[in-house]
């Protein structure tokens, strides 16, 4: 015990005195978390774990540091605690990456909270922009330090406890929202009778304004790895025949047409998704599908619409949401005359 009390000490004040190789250790984490979730998703559950228990550890950061001292008699500095800080954020953002990079439509808004996330992940590898810029900024820093828990809220959930996606979204941000809104009190008189209502309020708000955004925020969880339109499906081999991007409105109105789809989902977890049929960018059927997870190359399942508009000349699309509006995938298709 002695031996491992010597060494803790050491490494300690070792870091106290070198922050710049905390920072260096920092930024190889956070790379290496994202090149183990890319080569194999189980690696997940690990960091997942580690991530959940290094946020539990920030929360209660003033307490531990009293018991570090109090064990070790090592003074813990609190420039120490801002590179662990600054570590915690970079595995946090650079683990949750692989998944939205791989689920992400481009041509969608959710591409700009993927962009967002880019951003913030190189922002906390470049120490000037971090510390002279951002860390400087109380508001923005609370921000900043909450979107990285946010991410990691996404993504750990429906992996280690099997919630699903609409429900790990609304989980992560209720918290989130808490967690910035002692950094909206420090704008704040202490004195005044009406700041507590008005915190209230405003929590209220940013929940119900960021909620209307939901569908910007990609389904990290869930990952579309085919998607076919045919007019029959091999119910033996549960396989679609044929691939259809472009067919007659005869043939519509006549044979109708298979989705099929094949959705990657965390191991244990049951969702509720839906196949949404557009036309010319206007909703017209929605139809419902409960996926389960397991299968690597994904879980597959099929919906079969036979129901067209008389006029169904012109550009459709199907789009594979979930229960919140989270768009996983898509295809398109074109009827002709």
């Amino acid at each position: 015990m002695d031996y491992f009390k010597s060494l803790i000490t050491k490494f300690i004040i070792a870091m106290q005195q070198r922050p710049g190789l905390l920072a260096v250790i920092a930024f190889c984490s956070g790379v290496a978390s994202y090149v183990l979730v890319e080569r194999k998703e189980s690696f997940s559950q690990f960091i997942a774990i580690f991530l959940l228990v290094s946020w539990v550890w920030l929360i209660i950061d003033n307490w531990l540091r009293d018991k570090v001292e109090q064990r070790f008699g090592v003074a813990v500095s609190p420039n120490f605690m801002r590179f662990a800080l600054q570590m915690v954020q970079q595995e946090s953002l650079f683990f949750a990456l692989p998944f939205f990079l791989a689920v992400t439509q481009w041509d969608h808004p959710q591409a700009i909270f993927t962009a967002l996330m880019i951003m913030c992940a190189v922002i906390s590898v470049i120490d000037p922009l971090y510390y002279k810029k951002l860390a400087k900024n109380r508001m923005l820093f609370a921000v900043f330090h909450n979107f990285a828990l946010f991410v990691v809220i996404l993504v750990t959930l429906p992996i280690l406890f099997n919630v699903t996606t609409s429900q790990s979204l609304a989980i992560a941000l209720v918290t989130a929202v808490i967690f910035t809104l002692p950094s909206l009190g420090n704008l704040m008189p202490n004195t005044r009778w009406w700041r507590f209502p008005l915190l209230v309020v405003i929590l209220c708000i940013l929940s119900a304004g960021l909620w209307q955004l939901r569908s910007w925020v990609p389904p990290a969880a869930l990952r579309l790895t085919d998607i076919t339109l045919s007019h029959e499906v091999d119910l033996e081999q549960r396989q679609p025949i044929g691939n259809i991007k472009q067919l007659d409105s005869y043939s519509l109105h006549h044979q109708g047409l298979y989705t099929w789809t094949a959705v990657k989902v965390p191991r244990g977890l049951n969702e509720k998704i839906f196949h949404v049929w557009l036309y010319n960018n206007k909703e017209v059927d929605r139809i419902t599908l409960n996926i389960s997870g397991g299968r690597e190359q994904g879980y597959r399942a099929w919906t079969h619409k036979v129901n067209f508009p008389t006029d169904s000349v012109g550009k459709w699309q199907v789009q594979v949401v979930t229960e919140s509006g989270q768009l996983i995938g898509l295809t398109k298709f074109t009827v002709l005359p």
